[in-house]
């Protein structure tokens, strides 16, 4: 029965219905004919309500509206906009500079924003007409926009990370007392921000690497901006790097920094961010009020999405819970051919394979609390744990035919850029993210060092 009801779930997604309702919807139908048939008890959905008051009053995951009103003001005032134009003049000598330079505001946007899908629309529409225009290889570009665009995924602050963190959470006290160990250690989002930390800016400099390569293969790839076109002379260039790098990274800096140094938990660290996030808007002068309303309904809209999803996730995982799922989950993972790892490998293609069809948002909500804790108590360690769901995430957001990053650029691309050429240009994007996943899965103190020395 649990089993039927995750396939059916799956169906239901698939003919297009709302995710919050078709899981609590999915879920509910089952409650009802498992009790009609004698095979589940009423009483496990006694439980909902404290649920539901458990999610109103969880503190970290007031995080969740402060981080996309950040997001989606800067994305409103026009910051991706000059960066990308900054970047272009600073490394257009360069073969290349151009991959370059969406790589490199793809990773501040990610750093800022946190939002995959608003970054790649994003750098769609902004940047991939220049790059053509520049005669760049059209799979190339496209290919730099959409893994540049997922790098939000993986660095902090990151949405997936705040949500992550809130769920692991739970799991890992939950694996602790199946343990026998009663006074539980705790995981927290920071935790998770400070372990992703190394993982995302390897990546970043594996994205670089092969654009520099590319470009020394293949000069006509991406060739150099003439000096003709550069817009700004070597002092005014300064001057403008400084006049649109600094105040993104300040930004940055005192989000991460506020996190890192112990001053301010994740959720004071948002409220942070969102007020310097309207600071930024006001010193560019794109801040009045049709755009604050707009950006109070987009950060709104958002909000009640997750919301609504972690409340239809929750009257699933008490019904799947209710029909015996997690002792057959595991069973079934306990029971696989080497043990932790081999448990671990098929997880983790679960969700890979799951990342096609569901957001990330779901897959947390959803997948991890099942797996978490059994997982958890096989003794892995939940940061690591936690960087490398989000970093399988993002490489199933870039996968074809489904991944959803796809399918954002496809929507705002040219009609010159065909399919073929998306797909193919995510290709050596998804290698270099399967190898940070492999080094991670092989090193894991990638993840667990910082934490340690931070936190001690």
């Amino acid at each position: 029965m649990p089993l039927l009801m995750f396939l059916a779930v799956c169906l239901v997604l698939l003919f297009g219905y709302p995710v919050a309702f078709s899981l609590g919807g999915t879920a509910l139908l089952f409650a009802w004919f498992g009790s009609t048939i004698g095979y589940f008890d009423d009483a496990f959905l006694q439980a909902l309500p404290n649920r539901l008051y458990g999610i109103m009053t969880n503190q970290t995951l007031i995080a969740v509206p402060l981080f996309v009103f950040m997001g989606v003001m800067l994305e409103r005032s026009r910051v991706a906009e000059n960066l990308l134009d900054t970047m272009a003049a600073l490394f257009g000598s360069v073969r290349g500079g151009l991959g370059i330079s969406v790589t490199l505001v793809g990773m501040l946007l990610a750093a800022s924003t946190g939002i995959v899908g608003a970054t790649v629309v994003t750098m769609g529409l902004l940047s991939l007409p220049t790059m053509l225009k520049r005669n760049y290889d059209p799979a190339l570009a496209a290919g730099t926009i959409c893994a540049a665009g997922t790098l939000g995924q993986i660095i902090p602050p990151s949405i997936i990370l705040v949500l992550l963190g809130d769920v692991l959470s739970a799991a890992y006290q939950q694996a602790q007392l199946d343990m026998g160990i009663f006074s539980p250690e705790t995981l927290s989002v920071g935790d998770l921000f400070v372990g992703a930390l190394i993982p995302g800016l390897m990546l970043v400099g594996l994205y670089l690497l092969y654009q520099l390569l590319i470009a020394f293969i293949k000069p006509e790839a991406a060739p150099a901006i003439p000096q003709a076109e550069r817009e700004f002379e070597k002092g005014a260039l300064l001057i403008q790097v400084m006049k649109v790098l600094v105040p993104p990274l300040l930004l940055i800096v005192s989000v991460l920094g506020s996190i890192l140094t112990g001053l301010a938990t994740p959720t004071e660290a948002a409220s942070v961010g969102a007020m310097g996030a309207i600071l930024l808007a006001i010193s560019q002068r794109q801040l009045d009020l049709t755009t604050l309303k707009e950006v109070m309904a987009g950060t709104t809209k958002v909000t009640s999405m997750v919301f609504l999803i972690f409340i239809g996730a929750s009257i699933f995982s008490l019904v799947f819970r209710g029909f015996g799922g997690d002792e057959v989950v595991t069973d079934l993972l306990t029971g696989l051919p080497g043990g932790v790892v081999g448990a671990m490998v098929v997880v983790m293609l679960v969700m890979f394979l799951l990342g096609f069809i569901l957001d990330f948002i779901e897959i947390t909500f959803v997948v991890v609390p099942i797996v978490g804790p059994i997982l958890l108590a096989m003794g892995l360690d939940p940061i690591w744990l936690g960087v490398m769901i989000a970093i399988n995430l993002q490489t199933s957001f870039l996968t074809p035919p489904f991944g959803f990053a796809l399918f954002y650029l496809r929507g705002v691309a040219p009609v010159e850029v065909t399919t073929a050429q998306i797909y193919r240009g995510v290709a050596p994007f998804i290698v270099i993210q399967l190898l940070m996943l492999g080094m991670l899965a092989y090193w894991p103190s990638l993840a667990t060092w910082l934490p340690k020395v931070v936190y001690g």
